[in-house]
């Protein structure tokens, strides 16, 4: 295993090809969580669509917030979803609510002792984990608690 969190050998996650995501994963490279924000009522949303959820404008932007949350939701994975994570098991998979954006949730792994006790609305913040290579290099968002 790497010195990160996850293993190596996962597919490096990329921006959809129609552009809608690379302000996110451009954020992230700066170990910054952005979200989209709409121009017009100003209500956050995730995951990033080209109309905005409320007002239904198609006049959207995106705002950095603090990467601080709460636990909404937790599963510890036993069974990986990916050949990669079978030497990762168990792992937890959080759904995190972000109070300062609109209560948007975002999913992710929590770092730590994968059996550690798990409290709903726990404190956790936004880590950025650095994979790859000069050929090929991105980063994840991860969570740990505060």
């Amino acid at each position: 295993m790497s010195g990160t969190y996850l293993p190596e050998g996962l597919p490096a996650p990329k921006p959809s090809a129609d552009g809608l995501g690379a302000e996110f994963w451009e954020g992230v490279e700066l170990n910054e969580l952005r979200v989209q924000k709409c121009n017009k009522c100003f209500s956050f949303q995730w995951g990033p669509e080209w109309v905005c959820h409320k007002c239904h404008e198609f006049d959207m932007g995106w705002e950095k917030v603090s990467g601080k949350g709460y636990i909404y939701s937790w599963e510890r994975v036993w069974h990986p979803v990916h050949p990669a994570l079978q030497s990762a098991t168990p792992y937890i998979v959080v759904l995190i609510e972000l109070r300062d954006a609109d209560n948007i949730r975002m999913v992710g792994n929590l770092i730590g002792d994968p059996l550690q006790e798990i409290t709903i609305d726990s404190e956790v913040k936004a880590v950025f984990e650095k994979h790859g290579d000069e050929t090929e290099s991105y980063t994840l968002v991860q969570w740990e608690l505060a």
